[in-house]
């Protein structure tokens, strides 16, 4: 049984906070419910999103370990398969930070409830095919077969924390003041970013294979 070095937990933690705070369905989902809600509904969904995603880091890391006990070649598979969905990820980023300036829609007839905030976080960090296209990406890299239950656990609640922080911040953040416009306003040139960070971890992800063609 292995266990991860500080410096794997400090690198899987950036991602974390990386896939947090990418645009996508679940930050539009946190910034509608503050904004129609108020903050309660935006803590609330917030805290939903972080434990659901939480729960989706954990199965994601157990499944991953499981196939990888399974068959050496699976670990090669999800190296294809998570520099494809990077550089579709960049792509998708890329393009979205050339259509400029995105708006968010509202709704004039909206449940405004917590418990209504809530279920929305949690099922949306289910459901979201862009959490899917992450983990398998950039969580893969940090998991290997022989990792202990507590270690699994462990990437679960390093994931639930820093989801719901940020979250939380952000609902904390639009329901005071004018943040909200200026965020807007800058989403293009965080899609831009994104795109080209999304290259990069695509060339890391790989490099040993090019050190060794070399």
């Amino acid at each position: 049984m292995i266990y991860l070095t500080p410096e794997s937990w400090l690198a899987l933690a950036s991602v974390f906070a990386l896939g947090a705070m990418s645009p996508g369905p679940s930050l539009a989902i946190v910034m509608r419910n503050t904004i129609s809600g108020g903050r309660s509904q935006g803590l609330a969904t917030g805290i939903g999103h972080g434990l659901g995603f939480g729960i989706y880091a954990f199965l994601a890391a157990l499944g991953i370990a499981t196939a990888l006990s399974l068959h050496e070649s699976v670990e090669l598979f999800l190296k294809i398969g998570g520099t494809i969905l990077l550089l579709w990820l960049s792509y998708s980023f890329l393009k979205s930070a050339s259509s400029g300036t995105k708006e968010t829609n509202e709704s004039d007839e909206y449940d405004n409830s917590e418990l209504t905030g809530f279920l929305q976080g949690f099922l949306i960090a289910l459901f979201n095919p862009k959490i899917l296209a992450w983990m398998l990406a950039l969580y893969a890299p940090f998991i290997e077969a022989d990792l202990g239950i507590e270690t699994l656990i462990g990437m679960g609640i390093l994931g639930m924390s820093i989801d719901t922080t940020w979250y939380i911040s952000v609902a904390t953040i639009l329901s005071s003041g004018k943040t909200i416009d200026k965020i807007k306003s800058n989403s293009h040139i965080i899609d831009g970013a994104m795109g080209i960070l999304m290259l990069i971890f695509a060339l890391i992800l790989n490099i040993d294979s090019f050190n060794f063609q070399l």
